[in-house]
Order: C-alpha cells, then structure tokens, then sequence
C-alpha cells in the first residue's frame, strides 16, 4: 500500500507506484491547497485523484469538492492533537492569538488590522506566533510591532510553548484564505478556546455550518466586532466555548485512529481506484 500526502506534489511516487503496482491499494490524504486550488487547476493533481483506491479528507466540508464518482472513495478523517492543557486565560486583558507560519494562503494580519480599530485604551494583546516564510513578511511583523505595543510577534516557538500561549489567550483566530483542516484549531478545542474563524469551506468543515464565531474573508472590522463582542459579552462569548467543547471528541487521537483504519479496512490488492471522474 501507498499512503500519499498531496495529490500534487506526490504526483511522480503516484505516478510511479501505480506503474509498479497497478493493483495495490493507493490512499491519498488531501490538503488544503489540494482541495481548493490543485484539484482545480493542475493536471497531475487530476490523475493523481484517478489513481487513488481511497481518498481522505480533513473535515467533511472537503467532500463538496470532489464529484460525486470521487466522493464514492473519499473518508473524512479528521487530524488530532493529544495536547493535555486546560484552557487558563490571562486576567486583567484580552489576549488574542495567531498561531502559524506567516505565508499568504493564511492572510496573517487580519487580526492586526483588527486591533487598529480597538481603541488604545482596552486592555488587549495579540499574540502573533510563527516564522515569517519571506523577509518582507518580517518587516511587516516589526512594523506592526512597533506601530502597536499591544501587538507581540513571537517568532516560531516549540510546540510546547505555543500551546501554552494558546491555553492562556481568550480566542484563538484562524483568519486562512484557504485551509485544508487546521490542525491549530483541533488543539483549541481540545484546550476549550474559542475560535474566530473566516467563513471559508476549511474552518466550516472543522467547527460546524451552525458556529457563531466567523467573519467574511478579509473582513477586519467584522473580525474587530466579533473580538469585541467575546470581550464584552460573555454569554455571547461562553456559547462560543460550549460550542468547540462538543467538537473536541472529534479531535482526539483515538478518534483519528479509528477514522483511519475505517478508511482503509477492507483495502487489498485487487481493488483498483477509480480511473476517471
């Protein structure tokens, strides 16, 4: 068997295990840029679907992508974190945080431009963790850094130390463009933080079409109004926490286990993908 990670840019092993092995069971997980974009536009991202016996997505939004031919072979196998923090938010400001590396499918600074429209004086810090993937995306990070004092740029942090910061901010914000399944956001609903999410297919596979915490794409002053409003309000605020607390048991490591050995039982030699659609 062959498990793939990328319909694109696993192409030649693709490629090469089926000429190898026609009748061997190939599995193939797809991403986020696999989905939204690769699928679409590149040829080998195409065949590489034709040639899979089994094909996995990240959060069930995923399916919609793929024709109803492909969707016949296609698990949703959600990603897990076994992070064992509570959720213990800072007193005395609200914290928000960005975890991720800087890169434009991410549209990182959405929650800066957020915090320009807060008036200087609320308690309020974001927490800015992840390496900038491109000098100019640093800069821009020590320009915020000094144009707001309320705005911290971390840098890439161990895993440790990120999730610690996350367990102490108030809401987490995950402001893609395009995402195959946050993996940042199984981790806050393991923690019990809330997350503030941009309405796009990614994040409303991974918390529910009925989840009251998104904003528009590249919307900083609707993004700037839901920060306020888990300020402010908290019951507003504690529906937001009950609500990624019931998809935390769809995050668990057992969880994914299961998931995935249900994708692949019953996958032998034999048993050819689906060779168009």
């Amino acid at each position: 068997m062959l498990l793939a990670l990328h319909a694109y840019k696993s192409y030649p092993s693709i490629e090469r295990f089926r000429q190898q092995r026609p009748e061997a069971p190939l599995v193939l997980a797809l991403t986020g840029t696999d989905i939204y974009r690769d699928i679409r536009e590149q040829a080998d991202a195409k065949r590489a679907l034709g040639m899979a016996t089994r094909l996995i997505v990240l959060q069930e939004a995923g399916l919609n992508e793929l024709s109803p031919a492909l969707r016949k072979k296609a698990r949703v196998v959600y990603q897990s974190s076994d992070v064992r923090l509570r959720h213990a938010p800072v007193t005395g400001r609200f914290r928000v945080a960005v975890i991720g590396h800087l890169r434009g499918e991410k549209d990182p600074f959405r929650a800066a431009l957020a915090l320009v429209r807060v008036a200087p004086t609320v308690p309020i810090e974001l927490l800015q963790i992840g390496s900038a993937l491109d000098p100019a995306m640093e800069a821009e990070c020590r320009v915020w850094g000094k144009r707001d004092k309320r705005y911290r740029w971390l840098g890439s942090l161990s895993h440790r130390r990120a999730m610690q910061w996350l367990s102490s901010s108030h809401v987490l914000v995950v402001s893609s463009v395009m995402e195959g399944g946050a993996n940042v956001i199984c981790e806050a609903a393991r923690m019990g933080v809330p997350v503030l999410a941009s309405r796009v297919p990614g994040n409303v596979g991974m918390l529910g079409r009925g989840y009251r915490g998104y904003f528009p794409l590249f919307d900083d002053k609707a993004l700037e109004r839901l920060i306020e409003r888990c300020r402010m309000d908290a019951r507003f605020y504690a529906s937001l926490k009950k609500s990624v607390l019931r998809r935390r048991s769809l995050f668990a490591p057992a969880a994914e286990k299961a998931a995935l050995q249900r994708a692949i039982r019953g996958l032998s030699s034999g048993h050819p993908g689906v060779k168009s659609g």
